[in-house]
């Protein structure tokens, strides 16, 4: 056996993304020793590819905005099944996460008094989002960055997190290895936050880096913790459809946000054709009427392309299959129309849209201040995760929590834009606060040798399979698993197709028994895909059958076979945890109750 170089630390944050950041500095403000751990370089986690906003009720714009009316937006959005005390806490510390990230550094776009500027996004009654043009995950990564490395943190960069250890019930530390030269690590700590994103890269079309495989989901669940809402994957309605090389790219609302209008190759505004009955108040059919909303005029009801991104996503995704789609398989986005209203509309795109207008002239050759985007729909965001304390992040499993994307409650069904961001502050900030607390009162674990031999041994098979000529091609399973997931557990779904896609995954994790690899252990991609297949099958595993058990339609989660929302589904959440057996165990668990007071201001605001 290998010696393997230890690490000592009160809390490891797994994750080097805008939740992992916040929680590593809020457990450093508490002086505890702290570690992040990232699978790639500092600066390079998928929080930089969030372009919109962070959403949080500053009423900068619109005075009539309050955390009361966030919060009521994001039930609404959630279709009620989000964790109500979740949906509070987030809507009330926004606007202070907002600011103080504001006073470590971060340069917002400002309105004329010198305020922070806020635009509209969708299922936002008023303009909420706070941004930097469409750069805002970026700068929001810059800023923690800057303020995070200062504060006494150690830094472990291309690091990969293979399983999670622990001394009994309770989590101790994590083990993994260094991309570079390929050698284990042993990282001991009290407590572990884990922090790793989403999961769209178990699917073909996605907005994800590539590193969004589900890991941090899959870690949790092997060592025993809950996970719930795993069937509400959420399809951004709008990736770049063309060239083939940059299928799936986001393209972001703040496209829409700006007066973006959505057409089929008709050249009609088809969205108009299908606004929900709980969003009619609010939604205007006018065309003149949605433009003034998008300006910021207070008495403007917004356009239907500001619905909720299940929607959106759904009525592009019949445009396509009805044939009235765009000639690369998606409809257009059109922003240059504004040039209508705009007499210097072009500068006023770039302005506003600077990496938009970017992506399109270097990847596409299209000048968006003059001609339609092509767009469809691509997998963005997991609303299900790890279940987590609203207050204190954390997970079942004592010493372990969870902050960020990986993290389920706040969202429900569907995810407002503009919320993940707020979401990586607010909960950040908590997950490193009361981990570091649980790390103050918890004496060390101790690290059990044998396990540590085993999840060894099992990483490195892969190598001995490819010795004796009897592997399976990694890469070829990662890509069955993509386009399995795309073609059964999509946008619109069926039990057939759900059936039918459990029992693939099923032979697919026979396969990935036998997953080999050659070469050396240093910069080994065949390496690293091996050993991340466990986790990708794990998660879609966990998806198909939390999409089965979930017999009606609602939020980000569509059947086709049942295309109403059932009463009773409307009354629970579907959990799903690890059995003595190692399957999985799936029950329906009442949703969380929510208070009378937080129930008024629901109706208050339908």
């Amino acid at each position: 056996m290998e010696k393997f170089e230890t690490y000592h630390h009160d809390v490891l944050v797994i994750g080097s993304g805008g939740a992992g950041l916040r929680a590593a500095i809020e457990a450093s403000y508490a002086g505890v020793k702290v570690a992040v751990v990232c699978r790639s370089l500092l600066g390079k986690a998928h929080t930089v590819m969030a372009e919109g906003g962070v959403a949080a009720a500053l009423a900068n714009v619109d005075d009539r905005d309050s955390w009361k009316v966030h919060f009521a937006d994001t039930m609404r959005g959630g279709q009620y099944l989000n964790n109500p005390r979740m949906a509070e806490l987030h809507a009330k510390e926004s606007p202070d996460r907002v600011r103080e990230l504001e006073a470590w550094g971060a340069v917002f776009d400002r309105t004329d008094d010198g305020k922070i500027l806020q635009r509209n996004f969708g299922g936002h009654k008023y303009p909420r989002l706070a941004h930097v043009g469409d750069r805002t995950g970026l700068e929001m990564i810059r800023t923690l960055q800057d303020h995070g490395i200062h504060q006494g943190m150690d830094i472990y960069q291309e690091y990969t997190i293979i399983s999670l250890l622990k001394d009994g019930e309770k989590v101790v530390g994590a083990f993994g290895y260094d991309r570079e030269k390929g050698l284990f690590k042993i990282f001991h700590a009290k407590a572990v936050i884990i922090a790793t994103g989403g999961m769209g890269r178990i699917y073909k079309i996605s907005s994800n880096s590539w590193d969004c495989t589900g890991g941090g989901i899959s870690l949790a669940y092997h060592a025993g913790a809950e996970l719930i809402d795993m069937e509400f994957v959420q399809f951004h309605p709008t990736g770049m459809v063309w060239p083939p090389s940059v299928r799936g790219l986001l393209i972001t609302e703040g496209v829409r946000g700006e007066g973006g209008v959505l057409r089929n190759n008709k050249g009609r505004r088809f969205m108009f054709d299908d606004i929900p009955d709980n969003y009619k108040g609010q939604t205007s059919t006018d065309e003149e009427e949605g433009w003034r909303y998008t300006q910021g005029d207070k008495n403007a009801k917004r356009p239907p392309e500001l619905l909720t991104r299940d929607h959106v996503a759904r009525c592009i995704t019949r445009e396509i299959k009805e044939g009235r789609g765009s000639p690369h398989g998606g409809v257009f986005l059109d922003i240059a129309w504004i040039k209508e209203k705009l007499p210097n509309a072009s500068e006023h795109i770039k302005r506003k849209l600077p990496s938009m207008y970017h992506q399109f002239k270097e990847l596409a050759g299209v000048d968006i201040t003059k001609e339609p985007m092509e767009v469809g729909p691509t997998t963005h965001y997991i609303m299900g995760g790890v279940r987590v304390d609203a207050d204190t992040q954390m997970t079942s499993t004592p010493g372990l929590f969870a902050a960020g994307e990986c993290a389920a409650g706040l969202h429900g069904a569907n995810r407002l834009g503009g919320n993940s961001l707020s979401d990586l502050l607010v909960f950040g900030k908590r997950a490193g606060e009361f981990a570091a607390k649980y790390a103050k009162e918890t004496p060390e674990g101790k690290i059990n040798d044998a396990e540590v031999e085993e999840i060894a041994a099992r990483a490195l098979a892969p190598f001995e399979r490819e010795a004796n000529k009897s592997g399976e091609n990694p890469f070829q399973i990662q890509s069955t698993l993509q386009d399995m997931m795309q073609e059964l557990v999509g946008i619109v779904r069926t039990d057939k197709e759900l059936s039918e896609a459990i029992g693939k995954i099923n032979g697919l994790k026979e396969l990935a028994e036998r997953a080999a690899c050659g070469g050396n252990r240093g910069y080994n991609p065949g390496w690293h895909t091996a050993i991340e297949l466990t986790h990708m099958l794990t998660v879609a595993e966990a998806i198909a059958v939390a999409a089965r058990e979930r017999k009606e339609s609602r939020g980000g989660h569509f059947r086709e076979d049942f295309p109403e929302k059932g009463d009773e589904f409307g009354k629970i959440n579907i959990s799903i945890k690890k059995a003595a057996d190692g399957k999985l165990e799936v029950k329906h668990v009442p949703k969380q109750k929510m208070r009378d007071d937080l129930q008024q201001i629901i109706e208050e605001n339908k």
